[in-house]
């Protein structure tokens, strides 16, 4: 998702890689899900996120758009985001105890909070968005071992390849390139090639994913 805003007014200036240690342990979020509460479409997945939340949950991509997730329009694309609940804008899969009950399948978005990434060229870095968690007594973690996930090089490979996949169609959308029906094609074709087809369970998702991509060259 695209946004313009000043670095230095939102994090402490700093850019760091995977191995940096940075400051935002909150002691498992304990007593707090403000997190949780009142994103609205903005916890937005990627393939890995959906095939990651199929597998713990068993369900269908069009099982989880039936119930947790929904279709939204993000700079020209149409992707699926994480559902609130009406009622008090919370996320679908947080329980009544105030807890995430996909912890171990979370979406990467929830997974780097309260980190963000900032891209360059060949290359992404994170960031800590300072106003955004408001635990105090933060401790020092490995920004990897923060974002508890497998074969970390191929998912930064798969993240930076997955964003500017993207970026090269948004930007075709927002120069007026992209439009009508051209536009609603691709659309289709991301939905079903990238999210509606199903994954095989007993092959690595990044394997599935090169191929697929293949398909667009």
């Amino acid at each position: 998702m695209e946004r313009n805003w000043d670095l230095a007014k939102v994090s402490d200036g700093k850019l760091y890689e995977s191995n940096d240690l940075v400051k935002v342990g909150c002691n498992g979020c304990k007593d707090c899900s403000a997190c949780c509460h009142g994103m609205g479409n903005s916890i937005v997945l990627d393939p890995f996120d959906l095939y990651r939340l199929t597998l713990g949950l068993g369900k269908t991509p069009e099982e989880l758009l039936d119930s947790a997730l929904e279709l939204n329009t993000v700079d020209g694309l149409v992707l699926p985001n994480l559902k609130m609940q009406e009622e008090n804008e919370a996320c679908f899969f947080l329980n009544e105890e105030g807890w995430c009950s996909v912890h171990s399948y979370r979406p990467g978005i929830c997974r780097i909070f309260p980190l963000g990434r900032i891209y360059q060229k060949d290359q992404f870095r994170y960031f800590i968005q300072i106003h955004e968690c408001k635990a105090a007594h933060k401790t020092k973690i490995k920004i990897k071992n923060w974002i508890d996930t497998n074969d970390i090089e191929k998912n930064d490979a798969f993240i930076l390849d997955w964003h500017y996949f993207l970026k090269n169609y948004q930007e075709q959308i927002k120069a007026g390139i992209l439009k009508g029906a051209e536009w609603k094609q691709v659309n289709l074709r991301i939905l079903q090639c990238f999210y509606l087809t199903p994954y095989d369970r007993d092959t690595t998702f990044y394997l599935q994913y090169e191929k697929r991509r293949k398909l667009w060259l």
